[in-house]
C-alpha cells in the first residue's frame, strides 16, 4: 500500500538539513581558493577542490532527502539550498573560466540565465510572491553541471583519463546548460502567469 508523504514546513533554523546547507555555503570560498591557487603561483590543488565539490554534491542530496524524511522542510532551507547551488555554479564558472578551462561564451550563457532569474524573482517580490521553488528540471540541470565541472577540471591535464574526462565533461555541460535554460524559461512562464493573475485580480 502506498503511503502518502506528509510535508510540514517549519521555521526552525538549527535542523540537520539546514546545517548541511550552511556547510555547503562555507565550502564555496574554500573551493574557489583551491581552484585558483595555480593562477596565483601556488601549488595545484585540483584534487582537494574536486573533493570539496564531491562533498557538496553529497550534502546537496542529503539535505533535501533528510528534510523530507524528517519533516524538517523550512523557510530557511528553501533559501539556503538553491543559494548554495547557485554559488557553487558561480564559483566554478569563475574558477574554470579564469583558468581558461571553460570558454567565455559558455560562462556568459549560464550567467545570462542567472540574470534572467534575478529579474523574475524581483518581479515576484514586487507583487508579494516568494521565489519559485526549485523543480525537478532545475535540480536535474544542476546535477548535470555539477558532474560537468569536476570532469572538465580533471580534463586539465594529460593522459587517457584527462581525455576521457573531457569527453564526458562536455557532454554533461551540454545537457546541463540546455536543462538549465529550459528550467529558467519555465520559471519565467510561471512568474508571468502569477503576475498576470495578480493584475487581473486588481
Amino acid at each position: 500500500m502506498e503511503v502518502q508523504e506528509t510535508r510540514v514546513q517549519t521555521d526552525r533554523v538549527l535542523t540537520i538539513p539546514n546545517i548541511l546547507s550552511m556547510a555547503r555555503l562555507v565550502g564555496v570560498p574554500l573551493f574557489l581558493w583551491l581552484i585558483l591557487r595555480p593562477v596565483f603561483g601556488g601549488p595545484n590543488s585540483d584534487g582537494w577542490a574536486l573533493l570539496v565539490l564531491a562533498l557538496s554534491g553529497v550534502s546537496d542530496y542529503l539535505d533535501g532527502k533528510l528534510a523530507r524524511r524528517w519533516n524538517q522542510i523550512s523557510n530557511l532551507g528553501r533559501l539556503l539550498d538553491p543559494a548554495a547551488d547557485r554559488l557553487y555554479i558561480l564559483s566554478t564558472l569563475v574558477g574554470l573560466t579564469w583558468r581558461e578551462i571553460l570558454p567565455l561564451w559558455l560562462t556568459a550563457v549560464l550567467l545570462a540565465r542567472e540574470l534572467m532569474l534575478l529579474v523574475a524573482v524581483a518581479i515576484l517580490r514586487r507583487h508579494g510572491y516568494p521565489p519559485p521553488q526549485v523543480n525537478f528540471l532545475g535540480k536535474a540541470a544542476t546535477f548535470n553541471l555539477m558532474y560537468a565541472f569536476p570532469l572538465l577540471l580533471l580534463s586539465d591535464g594529460t593522459g587517457w583519463l584527462s581525455s576521457l574526462a573531457e569527453v564526458f565533461g562536455w557532454a554533461f555541460a551540454g545537457w546541463g546548460t540546455t536543462l538549465y535554460w529550459w528550467a529558467g524559461i519555465l520559471y519565467v512562464v510561471q512568474v508571468r502567469r502569477l503576475v498576470k493573475a495578480d493584475t487581473a485580480a486588481d
